[in-house]
């Protein structure tokens, strides 16, 4: 027999949740292959088998939580799932789908329909298939679930690949990046009738646990609120040089660098240079000594359907601003997917976060602690702007939030750092000369 254990799972990080086993007692694995994955305050995580054989035994259950070294269940090496235990898994298989059947034509009678049209099951996952005719829909898991409500997508028509059907969270991330619009449009009637339908008949309440990961960015939010003296500070900035920018090299740079131009690379280039001339934006507090960081450790907020998370780019000023961009969507994908390592997502010394993407036009954005400050952008919308000779022009205008501990940064330094960062996006060869 070899035991299936918990690894280990990062620097200063002791235990996990088990979040979902992958397969269960009886069924076959090959080495290497998933079989249960765990989830701590930061990632989640997969535990793969450690060599061929046949789940023997599971002693940890899904929502316990474990520590490091700890014994989730044991395998039988070289065995192969027997007869008996294939007949039954296909015969409870069958059971499950015929109950789901049944369950699906009176819930779909009962007009007890979720956002996106999918019949609601107790179980959290969604079973039933596209609203008006029954075609089945995928298991998943409930994160793989908010993926597909977030962006609105009919599951039926996203290839499954996980064991038994199941929909993956790589299945949906990469049925997003070929580019495939949403079954349901936002605001469609299709849409409004499902919600009415839902708000209707639907469960009025859903319990659910709390994920560490969400725990986490609870206590550290709160955190910040009760030991930081924060402080933010607004100003607002012409994106029209960094578009016109992009628009004019976007094609030679893709070309060269096989990656597209975004914003983000200008804002990290740019906090970079503000920082540089205001260390103490840099710096954080311990104890009684403030630590002023001589390197510039950029992370940046990603939503992901676990939470938010802040992977973090490591000398950020000794990169290239293709290097940042590529940087940024490697990172940004593996958090999606949950594949980041704990080093990732500690030891930063300023955040950038970007409500923009979601729409929001202003915010005042929570200190990632320890550090003493963080940078908000926003949407770009076209604002009516007064000229210098008195001439009202429309320009694409963001607004910027600067949030800092007031502790170790005075007003001077916060509204000063900020001015730089504008001064340097409306003026982009600011960047490319370091001034």
């Amino acid at each position: 027999m070899a035991e299936i254990v918990v690894p280990t799972l990062g620097e200063s990080v002791s235990e996990a949740t088990v979040a979902q086993w992958l397969k269960k007692e009886g069924e076959a694995v090959k080495a290497d292959e998933p079989i249960v994955e765990l989830e701590t305050d930061k990632v989640t995580l997969e535990v793969n088998a450690p060599a061929d054989g046949v789940i023997a035994k599971i002693t940890v259950g899904e929502g316990d939580t474990v520590e490091v070294g700890a014994v989730l269940g044991e395998m039988d090496e070289g065995a192969v799932a027997n007869d008996k235990g294939a007949k039954d898994d296909k015969k409870d298989s069958d059971s499950k789908a015929a109950k789901s059947e049944t369950k699906q034509v009176k819930d779909k009678d009962a007009g007890q329909y979720d956002n996106d049209g999918n019949v609601e099951t107790s179980g959290g996952d969604t079973k039933s298939g596209k609203k008006g005719h029954g075609a089945d829909l995928p298991p998943m898991s409930p994160a793989v679930r908010k993926l597909v409500n977030d962006n609105n997508l009919d599951a039926t028509n996203i290839s499954a690949t996980g064991k038994d059907g199941r929909l993956t969270k790589e299945d949906v991330q990469k049925y997003i990046d070929s580019g495939a619009s949403a079954k349901y449009p936002s605001g469609s009637s299709q849409t409004a009738q499902a919600v009415t339908s839902n708000q209707d008949n639907g469960p009025r309440e859903e319990r659910v646990r709390m994920t560490k990961l969400r725990k986490v960015i609870a206590s550290r939010l709160k955190e910040a609120q009760n030991t930081a003296a924060m402080l933010t500070t607004f100003n607002e900035v012409d994106m029209q040089p960094v578009m016109d920018l992009r628009s004019e090299y976007q094609d030679r740079f893709v070309k060269k660098h096989g990656i597209k131009l975004g914003f983000m690379s200008f804002f990290v280039k740019a906090a970079i240079n503000a920082l540089k001339e205001f260390p103490a934006v840099n710096a954080e507090i311990q104890g009684d000594e403030i630590v002023y960081k001589n390197y510039y450790d950029i992370g940046v907020a990603v939503s992901t359907p676990q939470g938010l998370v802040v992977p973090v780019i490591r000398n950020a000023d000794q990169m290239s601003m293709a290097e940042i961009e590529g940087k940024i969507v490697d990172l940004g994908t593996r958090a999606r997917d949950g594949k980041l390592s704990m080093d990732e997502m500690t030891g930063g010394t300023f955040t950038i976060t970007n409500g923009g993407i979601f729409g929001s036009m202003l915010s005042t954005p929570i200190l990632n602690t320890p550090q003493s400050g963080i940078l908000g952008m926003h949407n770009i919308v076209q604002r009516p702007v007064v000229q210098k000779d008195g001439s009202i022009v429309a320009k694409p205008m963001m607004y910027l939030a600067m949030s800092y501990d007031h502790r170790i940064i005075d007003g001077r330094e916060a509204v000063s750092s900020l001015v730089r960062i504008k001064e340097a996006i409306e003026d982009p060869q600011r960047l490319l000369l370091d001034v």
